[in-house]
């Protein structure tokens, strides 16, 4: 099969836009992935094109894809609307990677959307809740932040993990965030302030949740065969792996991790012949902040029940070993859903390509992003690398 490379990428703004539409939104997202391609590409260039989203709020529930597509100058180009929660817009590039490598497009597509703030608070939990299991957990009233604070106290019981290690996440990923323009709550808060935020599911608080967001991102995935047509320093997508469990955390054996992400993660390694430690950065999927912390260990960043020490270490920290979410992940960076995984391969390609501003890493060359959706029924991993990074021996 072909090698697929990532050429651009690029996003809105994340945050509350009354005044905004899906679709604006994912023009200025597929706007800035065209301004941000080397040597240029022109709209006509696209074979195709895979879009994620939920279809949060009733908007456009059928042929999402195409209405977006086509408001931005794709009209007749195939596409294709790709479902799977929050992990939509990463199973998209997932999607877009698997036509290159298969022959069947040479120049795709793959983005993201959505819209969630013009909705009630009640409206938005019925719509987070349809990617949960719907009989036992949402209509017995139970939340994400309940589901993922389930998996948070088993973690603290079994491992020692304490809340103030939760809100390590909060306080490094508010840091991140406070440097990329494009974050929802680009602030940064203090320890204390991450310790002592109101109760929402315990022993989940505020600081360890993600906000509900609008936005777009887009990615633009190319073959090797025309590659050099868009850039002279072209990023490889070297590995991909994907996976799916049960879609209710009861059903599963464990609650202290997602065997999903595991599966995906050993697959884009294998793929990419790497191990963990070869990376330079990581992009998690962050909702919770307990999520980041089983992401450690499900990719394997450290063994079982020793993510707490991990973040306490300050590994993930930009000037660690191994950072964890430059962009601010999902807690500051924000969470429209569909959009979220492109939004992960925006940062990765910013870091990738020197382009992150404020945030920017020493000389990275490769980066892995991971997009879960709903509390671990699916997952999809990408590694990324500059073309002619070497695995050390």
């Amino acid at each position: 099969m072909r090698d697929a490379y990532l050429v651009g990428a690029g996003q809105s703004a994340f945050g509350a836009f009354p005044e905004k539409s899906y679709r604006s939104l994912f023009r200025t997202a597929f706007e800035a992935a065209v301004e941000s391609v080397p040597d240029g590409l022109e709209p006509g260039d696209v074979d195709e094109a895979f879009v994620g989203t939920l279809g949060v709020g009733g908007r456009q529930l059928g042929l999402s894809g195409p209405a977006v597509t086509e408001h931005v100058g794709l009209g007749g180009v195939p596409c294709t609307r790709v479902e799977n929660a929050c992990a939509a817009s990463g199973f998209a590039v997932r999607q877009a990677v698997q036509a290159v490598k298969s022959g069947m497009a040479d120049v795709v597509l793959a983005g993201g959307f959505e819209v969630m703030s013009d909705l009630s608070s009640d409206a938005a939990k019925y719509w987070l809740g349809v990617s949960g299991e719907t009989e036992w957990e949402r209509l017995s009233g139970t939340t994400f932040a309940g589901v993922y604070a389930q998996m948070a106290s088993v973690h603290m019981e079994q491992y020692g993990t304490t809340g103030e290690q939760l809100s390590r996440v909060a306080v490094k990923n508010h840091a991140n965030g406070a440097k990329n323009p494009h974050a929802q709550l680009g602030f940064e808060c203090s320890l204390e302030d991450a310790q002592s935020a109101p109760v929402v599911a315990d022993p989940l608080n505020l600081y360890h949740c993600c906000p509900t967001s609008d936005g777009a991102a887009c990615a633009l995935i190319v073959s090797e065969d025309v590659v050099g047509e868009y850039t002279d320093e072209p990023i490889r997508v070297a590995g991909v792996g994907a996976g799916s469990d049960s879609v209710g955390l009861f059903q599963r054996d464990s609650y202290t991790g997602v065997p999903a992400s595991e599966r995906a993660a050993e697959s884009a390694y294998e793929m990419a012949e790497i191990e963990p430690e070869d990376l330079d950065f990581a992009e998690v999927h962050d909702c919770f902040a307990i999520a980041e912390l089983l992401a450690y260990e499900d990719l394997g960043f450290c063994e079982r029940g020793e993510a707490g020490q991990l973040i306490e270490s300050g590994a993930t920290e930009p000037t660690g070993k191994l950072p964890v979410n430059t962009s601010g992940g999902l807690k500051s960076k924000g969470h429209p859903i569909g959009a979220t995984g492109a939004g992960q391969v925006v940062e990765a390609f910013k870091q990738l390509s020197g382009t992150a501003g404020p945030r920017q890493l020493e000389n990275p060359t490769r980066g892995l992003t991971h997009n879960v959706g709903g509390s671990g029924g699916a997952a999809v991993v990408h590694v990324f690398e500059r073309e002619g990074a070497e695995v050390d021996a």
